[in-house]
């Protein structure tokens, strides 16, 4: 039989509890291992079950998720994102309908992009909750927007119109795939090795035209000079700036990141973005991303500065072309015009349509013949310009110059220009030429004068041939000529004198200073053989190594130099005045102590000593020197005058009887007195000294005889006189002239003729005073002298005295008798120990109570000390310290009514400058006789 197969025994079933725990176990290690974040909610949206990874994502640990409703929580996800409004927003949607499902990008700001999905969760049917899945796409959308930004780059590159908005575009591209607030473009400009910034944009730093600068040691500077991306947290930037290879160059950064901008193996620039900001920070990630674009950029950089380059380039062109003022004319290969420029439009005005319908030519220039010239300048060489009238449309006929250039593709350039206006310029300046005060000259050398010779040869050469082949009418009346055709041809050496060291050297610096000068002085003559003196300007011009002409102006100054001539004269006589005024101001205090000790010791000495002869000869000494002091005083017009309304006349005829007697009888003496004479105010003494001089000079120059002529007249001055004879000042004059008869004087005896010391006489014959003092003395009485002479015709002195309408009155008389005594009190300063011991004797001979002081200071205690009253202050003018003027002053106020008489071998500096004292003052000129201190002390105490 067959077996009988038994049943198969029914397995065991597990427990229900084991099976759902194991299928748990197992979703859960799903949920683990899957490389989203997952989120379970039921359906009030509390929080189920959740993953690690959903955690990483959104940074949160498992106590903040086990708050599920925490504000803390919800306000910890909201801060993460870009959009936490949209986020919520999202959100209610779903738990508004349950039964939807939803797909959304997350963007955080950290940079992290998220996809997130949202289905319903169901158990049998029903929906009791969501699933929220989270997946990272950051890598991939960044790659994504990674090669759309270079995409963009690249486009943009083509479509912007300048490299500005270029980096504009390029800064707002790269702040979609990292955070670049703070944003700037550094490009190297090589030939000036520095910096600039196009492109600067930053929240602190808020200048956008930042200037070029220098290499520095700033982080763009490194990375620019190794070539490599840099990431600078703030460790990395301490380590750089500890090495030594960078420095902080404005606002400081948290992080900063700079990579360059490289084109094949060239780094034209640096990229850099950098924040400021803690919830911001770069990474490795930024690095790559701006180092990816970076290539791109530096290429559309590239680009486009090559095209602003070249189109700034075309725009200058454009602008050149379009505003010069040149006509510029493009002709094609038969001479038809097919293109001309707003110049030429502006000018002629014709357009290019017009030109391109038609043949212009007939309408620019009606005249066949100039037809026919200018289609044959067409061709001409380059640079050969051709002269035209060109008649616009509007009828006007212009003068215009011409060129052409042949064109690389056929056709020619035409170039002109309209030279109208510098046609009438050059009219007017012809004009101005020939009207000018000043010559103005074209010498033209023929043969040229080679560079290369040496310098004394090129001087020879010069003179040799040059000639004056063009100048104006002013020059030719430098020279004595009518016009300036007479002087055209004439060689310089005709003008020059050639042998005149003063002239060849001008010809030589003319030769050293690149062949030209200025302000250059040559002595020449005119056709009448008068020496003139002219200040050059001039410029040669040199061709192929030659100097072939020499264009120049010239001014006359021989009057000018004249007069400086004067002027120095009279500065040079000025100065040996003052030195003679010094000398004679301190001989004076000399003679006043030896003068003075000599007549007390004639009065102490009985009649008949023997000794009074030898005395009396050193006092007759003693006035020769002091005759000569005077005289030097009087040179230097430091004398003390005393000036009177006077008649010249008068004074004249009282010395006839006195200047025959000197003149002698050999010599007749002839006056020729205007009898209107007007008067003059001049210290009378001083003028019968000048008249004595005067003729004593007339006498020894005509020691066979002869005729004296004193002649008086009123004389007006004008201007013209005043600027002819340096130191008159036109005005009304009387006139005084001496004129002999005698042997006259050449130029250089004139020269010098005023100057003390100066003679012609023999040794011991004359002191050389004589013209020296005349010359003082009419200084000092504000008049002027000239003198005229020729060798064998005599000379004539005319000295001239300003006229005054006062009458004249009558000069007072010597005073007689001896001094009168007195017993005042006076004090007496004197610096000179001499003349103040003289002057204390003197007045205390007179009887005189005497107090001494030998300057200011010492003056002031002795009146501080003495109790009594003091009546008179005798001083002298200059003294160490305070002046004579000061001392009074400060007493004035100290003793109310004393009397002030001042002494001085000149009178001080009021004396100096006008001649006179202060109002009121008194005054003993050294040097001085004790009676003559005494009388004009007893003058001032009874005044």
């Amino acid at each position: 039989m067959p077996a009988r197969r038994s049943k198969p025994k029914p397995r065991a079933k597990k427990p229900r509890r084991v099976s759902d725990s194991l299928t748990v176990s197992v979703l859960q290690s799903t949920l683990e291992s899957t490389a989203d974040g997952i989120l379970v909610v039921d359906d009030e949206g509390r929080i189920v079950s959740h993953n690690r990874r959903f955690e990483e994502m959104w940074r949160l640990s498992a106590q903040q998720i086990a708050a599920s409703d925490s504000p803390a929580l919800i306000a910890h996800v909201q801060d993460q994102l870009v959009n936490p409004d949209a986020f919520v927003a999202g959100i209610r949607q779903r738990y508004a309908d349950p039964e939807s499902d939803s797909f959304d990008i997350l963007n955080f700001k950290d940079g992290r992009i998220l996809e997130r999905y949202s289905l319903p969760l169901r158990v049998d049917g029903h929906v009791v909750g969501r699933v929220w899945s989270f997946r990272d796409v950051t890598a991939r959308r960044r790659a994504e927007c990674v090669q759309e930004a270079v995409y963009r780059i690249s486009h943009t590159a083509h479509m912007v119109d300048n490299l500005q908005e270029l980096l504009g575009a390029i800064h707002e591209i790269v702040g979609e795939l990292m955070p670049a607030k703070n944003f700037y473009v550094s490009l190297y400009d090589a030939e000036h090795d520095r910096l600039e910034f196009p492109y600067f944009v930053d929240e602190y730093d808020t200048a956008r035209d930042i200037p070029p600068r220098k290499l520095r040691k700033g982080l763009t500077e490194y990375v620019l000079r190794t070539g490599r991306p840099l990431l600078a947290t703030p460790e990395v930037y301490e380590d750089l700036v500890a090495a030594g290879e960078a420095e902080l160059i404005g606002t400081p950064s948290i992080d900063w990141l700079g990579v360059p901008l490289k084109v094949k193996d060239r780094t034209i620039g640096v990229v850099v973005t950098q924040t400021y900001s803690q919830g911001v920070r770069y990474g490795e990630s930024e690095r790559d991303i701006l180092t990816f674009v970076s290539s791109q950029m530096a290429m559309a950089i590239e680009r486009k500065r090559v095209e602003d380059a070249w189109r700034e380039q075309s725009e200058l062109l454009q602008r050149i072309v379009d505003n010069i003022p040149v006509m510029l004319v493009f002709l094609d290969e038969q001479g038809r015009i097919q293109w001309g420029n707003r110049e030429w439009t502006r000018t002629l005005g014709y357009d290019i349509a017009e030109a391109r319908e038609r043949d212009l030519f007939a309408e620019l220039y009606p005249d066949p013949g100039e037809q026919r010239r200018l289609r044959d300048s067409i061709g001409a060489p380059v640079g050969q310009w051709t002269d035209f009238r060109t008649r616009t449309r509007h009828g006007t006929v212009l003068d215009t110059i011409w060129a052409n250039a042949p064109l690389t593709g056929g056709g020619w350039l035409a170039i002109g220009m309209d030279v109208s206006e510098r046609r009438r310029a050059e009219e007017r300046y012809r004009s101005f030429i020939a009207q000018s005060s000043e010559g103005v000259s074209r010498l033209e050398v023929e043969p040229p004068v080679p560079l290369k010779l040496p310098e004394e040869e090129q001087v020879d050469r010069v003179y040799a041939g040059a000639r004056i082949a063009e100048c104006n009418d002013a020059m030719a009346r430098m020279y004595g000529f009518k016009e300036a055709r007479d002087l055209v041809g004439t060689r310089l050496a005709d003008l020059h004198n050639v042998n005149d060291p003063t002239n060849r050297e001008q010809i030589r610096s003319f030769i050293r200073a690149g062949y030209r000068v200025s302000n250059s002085e040559t002595r020449e003559h005119d056709r009448d053989g008068r020496p003139r003196v002219f200040l050059n300007n001039v410029v040669g011009f040199i061709e192929d190594g030659h100097l072939v002409r020499v264009w120049g102006t010239q001014r006359d100054v021989t009057d000018q130099r004249h007069l400086e001539e004067q002027f120095r004269q009279s500065q040079k006589m000025e100065a040996v005045g003052q030195l003679a005024g010094g000398i004679a101001h301190d001989f004076n205090n000399l003679l006043t102590a030896i003068l003075g000790n000599t007549q007390l010791l004639l009065r102490e000495l009985p009649p008949g000593d023997s000794k009074r002869g030898d005395v009396e000869e050193i006092r007759k000494a003693s006035e020769r020197a002091a005759s000569l002091t005077r005289q030097l005083l009087a040179y230097s017009r430091r004398q003390m005058l005393q000036p009177v309304v006077l008649d010249l006349n008068v004074v004249v005829a009282e010395m006839d009887k006195l200047l025959r007697r000197l003149i002698g009888e050999h010599i007749a003496l002839v006056t020729v007195l205007a009898p209107d004479l007007g008067r003059v105010k001049a210290d009378p003494n001083q003028l019968e000294q000048v008249i004595v001089n005067l003729a004593v000079n007339a006498r020894d120059a005509m020691p066979e005889g002869g005729k004296l002529t004193i002649e008086t007249a009123n004389v007006d001055l004008d201007e013209v006189f005043a600027q002819a004879h340096l130191g008159s000042v036109p005005g009304a004059y009387a006139m005084l002239a001496v004129t002999d008869t005698g042997s006259g004087m050449d130029a250089t005896v004139r020269a010098h003729l005023f100057e003390p010391f100066f003679t012609t006489k023999e040794v011991g014959k004359g002191t050389g005073l004589g013209l020296a003092t005349v010359y003082g003395i009419v200084k000092q009485s504000d008049g002027y002298i000239s003198v005229y002479s020729e060798p064998g015709h005599g000379s004539s002195f005319k000295i001239y005295l300003p006229r005054i309408a006062t009458p004249a009155r009558a000069a007072a008389g010597p005073q007689k008798g001896g001094p009168a005594r007195g017993t005042e009190t006076v004090l007496v300063v004197e610096d000179e120990p001499a003349v103040l011991s003289l002057s204390r004797r003197a007045l205390e001979a007179q009887g005189y109570v005497v107090l001494a002081a030998s300057d200011a200071a010492a003056a002031l205690r002795v009146v501080e000390r003495h109790g009594g009253m003091i009546h008179l202050l005798l001083t002298d003018v200059v003294m160490p310290g305070l002046s004579g003027r000061e001392l009074a002053d400060q007493l004035a106020g100290q003793r109310p009514g004393i009397r002030v008489l001042y002494m001085s071998g000149y009178p001080g500096d009021a004396v100096v400058q006008h001649g006179t004292l202060p109002s009121g003052s008194a005054f003993l000129q050294k040097p001085f006789s004790p009676d003559g201190l005494a009388r004009k002390v007893r003058d001032v105490l009874d005044a």
